[in-house]
């Protein structure tokens, strides 16, 4: 199945710096998004050095006999461990830390995908929207729980405490999974400054009636933007064909 895709990033209306960071590969083979945290130098270093790791990780052992899950973890825990060491030789960024999200298709037909945080991964198929990644957040494991309703976390106001990120000594689970796509879905990857504006709804209907990738890209940002626009919003759209 061939792939077209496209990226984009973008301040917001609100923010002076651009804490994300993504990655395209340009064959289309594997797609990172990146949302930093920690101060306007921590966050925005702790994206491009989660980035840059999980790129370089993922090409030095693309052609290796590792399962394309063992490439995945080893790549996500040398970007914790990268930024580890960031911070003890920058101690003012002792506090940096960011999310990661990546999809991997280096078994075409079967793409894994690997999470930690809160950055997103949907599949468009036909009409439905799917969040495949779960958010590692206190809000998201409250309403798993039933300890608080969907249509509260929305609006609760710890929906941004993460219970993971890069950047830890005591990052233990990286939600690493295999995912089902067909001809004619559509993937989208993107930092919580999407969804925090756009419901999914909004954001269904930007990917079904956009057809090229850049595009729908362009739409999706401009339409957070348009709403408050309060944080960094960056996307990649994949379609599958």
């Amino acid at each position: 199945m061939k792939r077209y895709f496209a990226g984009m990033t973008d301040t917001g209306n609100v923010r002076n710096v651009n804490q994300d960071a993504y990655y395209i590969d340009p064959d289309g083979r594997f797609f990172i998004v990146a949302d930093g945290m920690g101060g306007h130098a921590g966050g925005q270093e702790a994206s491009l050095i989660a980035t840059k790791t999980i790129k370089e990780h993922i090409l030095e052992h693309w052609d290796s006999s590792e399962a394309s899950q063992t490439i995945l973890k080893n790549a996500f825990v040398a970007a914790n461990k990268a930024l580890l060491e960031d911070q003890q030789q920058h101690p003012e960024r002792s506090d940096m830390g960011t999310t990661a999200v990546v999809a991997l298709f280096r078994d075409p037909d079967s793409p894994w995908f690997a999470n930690v945080g809160d950055s997103r991964l949907y599949r468009l198929r036909g009409h439905q929207l799917e969040q495949i990644t779960e958010d590692q957040t206190w809000v998201a494991q409250a309403v798993k729980s039933s300890r608080l309703k969907q249509d509260e976390a929305r609006t609760h106001p710890w929906r941004h405490v993460l219970s993971q990120c890069l950047g830890r000594e005591d990052l233990s689970e990286i939600e690493i999974d295999q995912m089902d796509v067909q001809s004619g879905d559509r993937l989208l990857l993107c930092s919580d400054g999407l969804t925090e504006e756009l419901s999914d709804g909004v954001i269904a209907s930007n990917l079904k009636s956009i057809r090229a990738c850049d595009t729908a890209a362009t739409a999706l940002i401009k339409a957070a933007k348009d709403r408050e626009g309060k944080d960094n919003i960056t996307v990649i759209v994949v379609a599958i064909e």
